[in-house]
């Protein structure tokens, strides 16, 4: 029987600061996956995330030294895409911060979409999203930034940060009540 011994992100990471092409790969083939779906959140075009993310990868291996083992690896690499994204959408201008929305006139029953939402149609609704407001969206909701550092990042005020979110979570609420609409709709049909 084979004995296959997967290196931790800590003999990764070590190999990646003496830069062995060996561990670099295998650090690319452990982290790609999940940092193009957090490019992916920010660029709708897969042909642009995977771009940024490799700029992101090799700011990762050119700065991999800066890493100091405290708190986490994922982390870390994460916010390097993520910063990567708003370079990319800053540089080829593709914020829209100001685009007039229908107000909900109702809230969706967030239990009856539970069960028949997937994970994949909430990420659909988000793609869907204006950029301003997506980025905006995944920096507050998903990464956890404050309105302070989005603003910081974006170079708009915090006030603007938070219409973004806004005027996100209004469209996301019309786009879960059409949802919620159309299953009713094939439950009463059925």
């Amino acid at each position: 029987m084979l004995n296959i011994h997967r290196k931790s992100d800590d003999e990764l990471i070590r190999g990646c600061v003496k830069r062995q092409a060996k561990s670099q790969r295998d650090l690319y083939d452990r982290f790609s996956p999940l940092m193009y779906s957090v490019c992916m959140r920010y660029l709708k075009d897969p042909e642009k995330a995977e771009e940024v993310m490799v700029t992101g990868f090799t700011k990762v291996f050119d700065k991999v030294d800066q890493f100091k083992f405290e708190g986490s690896f994922e982390g870390w690499v994460r916010r390097i895409m993520v910063n990567e994204s708003l370079t990319y959408i800053r540089r080829n201008k593709f914020m829209d911060l100001e685009v007039d929305i229908e107000v909900a006139d109702r809230e969706p029953d967030l239990n009856h979409l539970e069960n028949h939402l997937e994970a994949e149609d909430l990420m659909n609704m988000i793609q869907s999203l204006p950029v301003g407001y997506r980025t905006v969206f995944n920096m507050y909701a998903i990464e956890g930034y404050s309105h302070k550092e989005i603003a910081k990042e974006l170079g708009v005020s915090e006030n603007t940060s938070k219409s973004q979110l806004s005027r996100a979570r209004a469209i996301l609420k019309q786009h879960l009540l059409k949802t919620e609409n159309y299953l009713n709709q094939n439950i009463q049909g059925s």
